[in-house]
């Protein structure tokens, strides 16, 4: 599913826009936040990053407060093709960081 932004609104999204080039954690912080209050929205855009091939599955399920293969589940039930294979040097430390994060949690 795609938003789309009124035109009254484009002004804001243009203004996050340019504030990002100077306080890339600040407008992070503000966008993550603002997501967590419409968890329809959050998923849509993470699952639409991660259909884009901004995000790698690692990334969507942290994102999204889950790992990997649970996501992975969810992804087959729903119907979103799952991608194998990490693209980039970022994907496979994000793939690392599950791995640690998932053998810190098993006993």
């Amino acid at each position: 599913m795609r938003y789309t932004v009124p035109v009254a609104a484009r002004w804001l999204l243009d203004e996050m826009a340019k504030l990002w080039e100077v306080h890339p954690e600040r407008i992070s912080k503000i966008l993550l936040t603002a997501l967590k209050s419409d968890p329809d929205l959050h998923w849509a855009i993470v699952v639409g990053a991660y259909l884009d091939e901004h995000i790698s599955l690692a990334k969507a399920a942290e994102l999204l407060g889950t790992d990997q293969w649970s996501l992975a589940e969810e992804f087959q039930q729903r119907g979103v093709p799952i991608r194998r294979g990490s693209a980039d040097i970022e994907e496979v430390r994000a793939e690392v960081a599950a791995w640690k994060r998932r053998a810190a949690e098993t006993p």
